[in-house]
């Protein structure tokens, strides 16, 4: 069987160690020489990189995130080891943690490491997908002949590369398909390698949960419950016809899905239609200072997409899930675009005020869509809001303190609720 050393690169017939230099770390396959559609995603990421910046904190529990009354951006696998997650409350992971290190993000330094991780990925192939900082498909088919090696050395090549000269880790999902390369991704992470080959598509899938489908929340995966759907093998039972019949267009997807279906192209320059940008509460909150918290937080962070990307929006979007998974979306067009955080965050507090009756809520989300130049922005002003081109010089001068001195430099009280 096809085996690869994911140490030193070296290709060999099967075995438990590598040949050359006798590292365990082995990873082989029947196909693994031949597939083409792979899944990065960086271990950990936030955490990875201060661990990187301060070698001390190697060791120790670590954890991303705000004040008492935040929330945790991510934290590393010593700490998820003792239960912490992502979007749990603090008080809660420092309840089960509280032993962690805490640290603010740091965003400016991790887009620079990921613009570095980019351009590693740029060396192997133009036909890169980005998902978010830390994760990116990649079609690697056709580059054997350019780089004199088929696509699963190269792969380990890269994750190598990026611990090597980044400090950061990774994890490989390689398969013939998108929906299968994400699968195989978090199959083994850390510091994982697997690969998902055709021959073995349907009886692997047979009886893993269909809540490994990507984008199936939990509203869809009641619903799938409540038609007695948990497997892929209960999925298969399904006549096409009678699935899109009971879901729509989604059951349609489900039904090529379920038989490890997925013709979507790993597309490089696909328009975007929105930025957002949500958070699942590890607890229901009716908390105003908490979620108004958020919605602060995540309007900065839909607002630093839009500027990174040239963009602004014309609708802003708010978007709520309360206990009983009922989902509310409110939105509103703007007279011009914007990409504000202020502007965001005004617009998405007037349509939280205007929902009737109150949380808890399980989830909470901002976004901006009609999304156009960031040159089309802020043409005409707010004349019911005469100091909010003031805020806005002010805004633009916070980023500029930010990109000189990052992005602790300067911060907002209500970012800290």
């Amino acid at each position: 069987m096809p085996a690869l050393c994911r140490s030193c690169l070296t290709r060999f017939e099967s075995g438990s160690r590598c040949p050359a230099c006798r590292s365990p770390r082995v990873v082989a396959h029947p196909e693994l020489f031949s597939l083409g559609i792979a899944h990065m995603d960086c271990d950990a990421f936030y955490a990875s990189v201060e661990k990187r910046e301060d070698p001390s904190l190697v060791d120790k529990p670590l954890i991303i995130g705000g004040g008492r009354r935040g929330v945790v951006s991510t934290a590393c696998y010593i700490a998820r080891i003792r239960g912490v997650r992502s979007a749990m409350p603090m008080f809660q992971a420092l309840k089960l943690c509280p032993d962690a290190v805490v640290l603010k993000p740091r965003m400016s330094l991790y887009v620079e490491v990921s613009r570095q991780i980019r351009a590693m990925m740029e060396e192997m192939t133009p036909s890169i997908e980005p998902l978010s900082l830390d994760e990116a498909f990649l079609d690697m088919r056709g580059t054997e002949r350019l780089h004199g090696q088929p696509p699963a050395v190269m792969l380990a090549r890269l994750v190598k590369r990026m611990r090597d000269e980044l400090g950061v880790t990774g994890s490989i999902g390689l398969s013939h398909n998108k929906f299968l390369a994400k699968i195989a991704s978090d199959l083994e992470k850390p510091h994982g390698f697997s690969v998902i080959g055709a021959a073995e598509t349907q009886d692997f899938l047979r009886d893993k949960p269909v809540r490994m489908i990507w984008g199936v929340g939990q509203a869809t995966q009641d619903s799938l419950d409540r038609a007695g759907i948990r497997s892929f093998a209960d999925l298969r039972r399904w006549d096409r016809r009678d699935l899109h019949a009971r879901f729509g267009s989604m059951g349609d997807r489900l039904w090529h899905l379920s038989r490890g279906e997925d013709h979507r192209r790993v597309s490089r320059d696909a328009p975007m239609k929105s930025i957002s940008n949500e958070t699942t509460f590890f607890e229901d909150t009716g908390d105003a200072d908490i979620l108004d918290g958020h919605l602060w937080r995540l309007s900065e962070k839909v607002a630093g997409r839009a500027k990174a990307k040239g963009l602004a929006g014309r609708v802003v979007v708010l978007k709520l899930k309360r206990a009983d998974f009922s989902l509310i979306s409110r939105r509103l067009a703007l007279r011009d675009a914007t990409q504000l955080a202020d502007r965001i965050y005004r617009t998405t507090r007037s349509l939280f005020d205007q929902v009737e009756g109150r949380g808890p809520y399980r989830l909470i989300g901002v976004g901006i869509t009609e999304l156009c130049p960031e040159d089309q922005a802020e043409r005409y002003g707010d004349l019911l809001d005469p100091q909010a081109a003031q805020r806005g010089k002010a805004e633009r001068a916070a980023d500029a303190i930010r990109a000189r001195f990052g992005d602790e430099a300067i911060r907002k009280g209500r970012a800290l609720r």
